[in-house]
């Protein structure tokens, strides 16, 4: 998807892009997942990203999911991938961050969700994985409803044309067709489904109030009982969907986020101070790898990644 990412980077001047670890916040490993995903969008994008960490919403105190909320709200590309829809809800619905993810959308900035946080995006979500793994009952949960706020009242179901399982059926995110149609039945009737396939991605446009299709899939629209195909390439009015359309003001009301005016030699001494102090436990976490210190390196390393240092281990000469 790097020619998705480019073409929606290409409508920023200056990219404040952010990771959101979240959704996997649940994993062992959560350090590596981040570093992952940082050196992709480095690599392949030749941007910078800065990984913000909220694993846990109980284990949080107030004061660091306010800065997480006020991180996000600062960024003009917030980026957030695979992991549990219904873990990642559990932590960001107590904390309301569809108020966030509006803000960034009202400053003309870009919400990137993918796999399971692109399932938290609806009025509401399947726990996928709980009736696909453990045989949960079918049920919705409550979504972070942002598709409301952008116009468009829906389920997202990416994954949509999944098929691992070969005859046992894994398509419609792991679902599979009959298990999504007696979900359906539950649904109010002006709220549809979007399916979205793999490799493929859907850009809705708030100024032309459009959907486009892009990658190499389709995208789905199932409403009222009708299924529409939507070609790869194609470009949708949001309208033409038939699903009831919000209004675009709210987004507009909303206040800008605070902006904080710091003296620029402050600034200077600020960002110095943080690099010496990088360089620093760098140094440490070097000494203690060669002295096979692994769990004390692993410590500092896991404390710079989340604090939006990448570290990158190498190999250690033997002694």
């Amino acid at each position: 998807m790097t020619k998705v990412h480019r073409g929606l980077l290409s409508h920023l001047g200056e990219p404040r892009a952010v990771n959101l670890n979240t959704p996997y916040g649940f994993q062992e490993n959560v350090p590596q997942m981040t570093e992952k995903l940082l050196a992709y969008f480095s690599t392949s994008l030749h941007l910078e990203v800065t990984a913000l960490d909220l694993r846990r919403y109980d284990a949080a105190s107030d004061e660091q999911r306010q800065n997480f909320k006020e991180a996000v709200r600062r960024a003009n590309y917030v980026f957030a991938g695979p992991g549990s829809p219904s873990y990642a809800l559990r932590q960001w619905l107590p904390m309301n961050l569809t108020e966030d993810l509006t803000s960034v959308l009202a400053h003309d900035g870009v919400v990137c969700f993918s796999s399971a946080a692109a399932l938290t995006l609806g009025r509401f979500t399947p726990p996928v994985y709980e009736i696909y793994k453990s045989g949960s009952e079918l049920e919705w949960l409550t979504g972070l409803d942002l598709m409301s706020a952008v116009g468009l009242d829906c389920v997202v179901l990416p994954h949509y044309n999944n098929a691992e399982g070969r005859d046992y059926d894994t398509s419609r995110c792991y679902i599979g067709e009959r298990r999504l149609r007696l979900l359906e039945e539950t649904l109010p009737p002006e709220v549809g489904v979007l399916g979205i396939d793999e490799h493929t991605a859907v850009l809705i446009d708030l100024a032309a109030s459009t959907l486009t299709v892009k990658g190499k899939g389709e995208a789905h629209w199932r409403f009222e009982g009708r299924v529409s195909d939507l070609a790869n390439a194609s470009v949708v009015p949001l309208a033409d969907l038939g699903a009831h359309a919000q209004t675009l003001a709210p987004i507009a009301r909303l206040a800008p986020p605070a902006t904080t005016v710091v003296d620029e030699g402050e600034l200077l001494a600020l960002r110095d101070a943080q690099s010496r102090l990088a360089d620093a436990l760098n140094a440490i976490r070097a000494s203690a790898r060669a002295r096979g210190q692994y769990d004390i390196a692993d410590e500092i390393r896991d404390a710079l990644n989340a604090s939006g240092v990448v570290v990158r281990d190498a190999a250690v000469a033997p002694q």
